[in-house]
């Protein structure tokens, strides 16, 4: 059976390894909050008291379990509320999803006082994650979800971002499997370029090896 924008976004959360949801609620999430209490016995919904907290949760999450992690808040002023965060998730290099809700498709843009609107919003979100997305039709769902999840888990590690507009929750998807994403292979390892690397320290009189943040999941 084919699932709804909201019933394939809950179960793609669950899907790529998450349990746990960081959530400050409101009017443009119902939908997908009414997809996360059916997947209750998979997904637990932390709801915290501001949005801030959301996003540094997810952040602190990441940082203390090494995988992806993912809070939940509604547009405007919900979304710049954690921006305190997810501009530290960036600094710090963090995998976080930023999944923010969006006012109805035909009003983005359009300055017509709707409900949470700020201008721009994409924008913001672009500028504070390695890649930001806003879904525009729901039949394009499975792809965008993909896309994002990519991003998320493959590559330098940063947090990305994703909007979903209301009038989108409770549409047909057309798409009824699972959407387990794997991460990227990247660039293979340049053998020689460590050997010479090796030798170079090897024959320094006092070495320093500057660690950038490629080498956050090496262990």
């Amino acid at each position: 059976m084919a699932q709804t924008v909201a019933e394939l976004t809950v179960r793609s959360l669950i899907s790529n390894g998450l349990d746990t949801l960081y959530c400050l609620p409101g009017f443009q999430l119902d939908p997908f909050m009414d997809a996360c209490y059916d997947n209750r016995d998979k997904l637990r919904i932390l709801h915290t008291r501001h949005e801030q907290g959301a996003a540094y949760m997810a952040m602190g999450a990441q940082v203390a379990t090494g995988r992806p992690q993912a809070y939940c808040v509604v547009p405007g002023a919900g979304f710049l509320n954690s921006t305190g965060a997810l501009s530290t998730a960036h600094s710090i290099h963090s995998r976080v999803l930023a999944l923010i809700g969006q006012i109805p498709t035909d009003t983005i843009g359009k300055g017509f006082g709707v409900l949470h609107e700020i201008p721009d919003e994409l924008g913001i979100l672009a500028r504070l994650t390695k890649k930001a997305s806003t879904l525009g039709r729901a039949e394009d769902t499975d792809e965008i979800l993909r896309d994002t999840w990519r991003a998320l888990k493959s590559g330098p590690p940063r947090p990305v971002g994703l909007e979903i507009p209301v009038d989108l929750w409770k549409s047909d998807t057309g798409f009824a499997g699972e959407l387990i994403v794997t991460a990227d292979p990247g660039p293979a390892v340049d053998q020689d370029a460590v050997a010479e690397a090796a030798r170079l320290m090897q024959s320094a009189r006092s070495p320093l090896i500057v660690v950038g943040s490629g080498a956050l999941d090496v262990s």
